[in-house]
């Protein structure tokens, strides 16, 4: 874009690159909408680069539909490693450690889901879309500025362009810019919790198997990925206390390892970092509204939460999806108010709930009291022994 200043006409305006703008902008230029889609960072699409983002995502079923709606699942599933069983394992119990295996053949003839690196994510969305003419995407350049009327919003960006949109998404993380401008405030929960993220290489094979091991302080996940180098290989995402995380963060690697085997409680055998870590603080946020005039929130906007039970990515995906069907089913209306009005109220009930219920869950798997970590176990033990009640979880876990 030039630096002097130009106007452009959109149908949409998203605001934000990570997965979650990528596949919005995937999604509806993929319906034939005109998008324009900004973030201030280009995209890092190597796994070895600075910068690259380590985490990685679990597309649970429902998710898979939008993304070959949106062109991206046939590019995404030759990466991807199934999520056939979630496996609990209590370690603060005595030996032998409870374990509870929730498989997704009781509910359904296909796996939970299937996980894939973020930065792979990213290097195979950009990819798409590339191969749609009326989607522009415009990395190193932020949204500054926005104003709204009944009509239209018109959007200011950093090279000095200005935007006139029908509808602007707002997926521009947890300190959105765009949720700011628009007045709506958020509830923001601190855990003093973080999360290292990385993977690792294990004798064992992890056999479709997604591993979360509660103690305390909060839950060590293990999640599959494809071999690497020929050994069985896992992303593992370890909550625990902030100071806890900051120190197991600089400890020379071979102590890492030793570490995270005794925390994994040995499921899959030794444990060896193939990664570097990253870190970052937990919290739960829910913004006070999913929409405003011309505004739709989307993914961290709108909500945030600890990362249990491969909720967070997955309702985003969720939030995409119902843009989608209201933008559909009144095409002339996009971005209207009773467009976004629906949408609010559509998605904010059920993103509350969930973030209520992972804030619990979370809250559970830090307990470090003896007492405390029993009446987990017992819970567990409870829900589990109740195949209805099990059933049930499992298809509300997957957003059934």
């Amino acid at each position: 874009m030039s630096k002097s200043m130009t106007h452009r006409i959109s149908d949409i305006v998203i605001s934000g690159g990570g997965v979650a703008g990528l596949t919005a902008a995937c999604a509806f230029g993929t319906a034939g909408f005109s998008v324009l889609c900004v973030d201030p960072a280009p995209p890092v699409t190597d796994g070895d680069a600075d910068g690259a983002d380590l985490r990685t995502t679990a597309f649970l079923q429902p998710a898979v539909a939008l993304l070959a709606k949106a062109g991206l699942w046939d590019r995404l599933a030759p990466h991807a490693a199934a999520l056939q069983v979630m496996r609990i394992v209590d370690a603060g119990s005595p030996l032998p450690h409870r374990a509870r295996d929730f498989d997704a053949a009781e509910i359904s003839d296909q796996p939970f889901g299937w996980n894939l690196p973020n930065w792979l994510l990213r290097r195979e969305m950009v990819a798409r879309l590339g191969d749609l003419p009326n989607v522009r995407f415009c990395p190193g350049i932020a949204t500054t500025g926005l104003f709204t009327r009944q009509g239209e919003a018109r959007v200011t960006l950093s090279d000095g362009t200005r935007v006139t949109a029908r509808l602007v998404i707002a997926a521009d993380g947890r300190d959105s810019m765009l949720r700011a401008a628009a007045g709506i405030g958020v509830r923001t929960t601190r855990y003093g919790q973080k999360a290292l993220s990385f993977a690792v290489s294990h004798p064992v094979p992890h056999d479709d198997i997604s591993t979360e091991i509660h103690d305390s302080g909060g839950p060590f996940t293990l999640v599959p990925l494809p071999d690497r180098n020929g050994s069985p290989a896992s992303a593992v995402v370890w909550m625990d206390r902030a100071a806890e995380a900051d120190r197991l963060a600089t400890l020379p690697v071979a102590a890492f390892d030793d570490a995270m085997t005794a925390r994994s409680a040995g499921v899959l055998g030794p444990l060896h970092l193939i990664t570097r870590r990253t870190a970052w603080p937990i919290i739960s946020q829910i913004a006070d509204r999913m929409a405003a005039e011309r505004l739709a929130l989307i993914a961290e906007a709108a909500h945030v939460m600890p990362p249990i039970g491969a909720q967070g990515l997955n309702m985003s995906l969720a939030d995409i999806a119902a843009l989608m069907s209201l933008a559909e089913a009144r095409h002339d209306g996009l971005g209207d108010g009773v467009m976004l009005d629906a949408y609010h109220r559509f998605r904010h009930r059920d993103v509350a709930l969930r973030v209520r219920g992972v804030d619990m869950l979370n809250r559970a798997s830090m307990a470090g009291a003896p007492g405390l970590r029993r009446l987990r176990a017992g819970a567990l033990d409870a829900l589990y022994a109740l195949g209805p009640v099990r059933k049930t979880l499992m298809k509300v876990g997957l957003g059934l």
